[in-house]
């Protein structure tokens, strides 16, 4: 659709100038098929006349050139105004696919590394998909501004399930231990916010959990995969 109208824009102004010319031609021959001998011999009141005509003539033609002119004018002014608001569009869809993690993207920001593991007491210590949440749910509250985990991105309708009593899932897909969480935000914010007092890695390392952190100047996350749909909103 937006070919076929640049095409349409293209045809017009071309037959605008077609048109241009066509005028511009007609003052020429006006000139040219002007007889000097004839003028010469004609009596002073059939000069004036035939000189009227020629005048009356000249205006039409003139007349038509400047509202050629015009209308090229406006071609080529709503040429532009098409290419402006087709790189608006293009911009703002760009905003709401960054916004709806339908875009890669790459950052300042952390990678947090959790494991399972077996404690000095034999206990097998297992990351739940609650333990993934509560860590998700932190670090939005920190500032976060894109999340994946093993690869997965961490939109507002991703769901982090445990199926089976074992088994995790992220956006329908099952993801395994290690589980890698990247971050893209304030990396000393996220940082502290996470390690500090009261802060879920904080209060699962005290319980034995094997869990890192590691900051970045250069976090790349991936793009959401699945197709956003919705069942039920619809617009007022």
């Amino acid at each position: 659709m937006k070919k076929k109208g640049k095409i349409i824009v293209t045809i017009t102004i071309g037959l605008a100038m077609l048109a241009l010319s066509t005028v511009m031609f007609m003052q020429f021959k006006l000139v040219n098929e002007t007889d000097i001998t004839s003028i010469e011999n004609m009596r002073e009141e059939e000069l004036r006349e035939e000189l009227a005509n020629w005048k009356e003539k000249y205006n039409e033609a003139n007349e038509q050139l400047t509202e050629k002119s015009k209308t090229l004018e406006e071609y080529r002014e709503q040429e532009a105004t098409d290419a402006e608001s087709e790189a608006l569009v293009q911009e703002e869809l760009e905003r709401v696919n960054l916004l709806l993690g339908k875009t890669d993207v790459e950052g300042e920001g952390v990678t947090i590394t959790l494991k399972d593991v077996v404690n000095e007491e034999g206990d097998y210590l297992i990351i739940t998909s609650d333990m993934l949440n509560k860590l998700v749910n932190e670090l939005k509250l920190a500032g976060a501004e894109a999340i994946s985990i093993n690869e997965q991105r961490i939109i507002n309708i991703s769901d982090i399930v445990t199926i089976n009593e074992s088994l995790i899932f992220i956006n329908q897909q099952r993801i395994f231990a290690p589980y890698v969480v990247k971050v893209i935000g304030d990396s000393n914010y996220l940082e502290s916010s996470l390690i500090g007092k009261d802060g879920e890695i904080y209060n699962l390392q005290r319980q034995g959990y094997d869990i890192s952190i590691d900051k970045s100047n250069r976090i790349q996350i991936p793009k959401y995969e699945q197709e956003i749909n919705s069942k039920y909103i619809e617009e007022e």
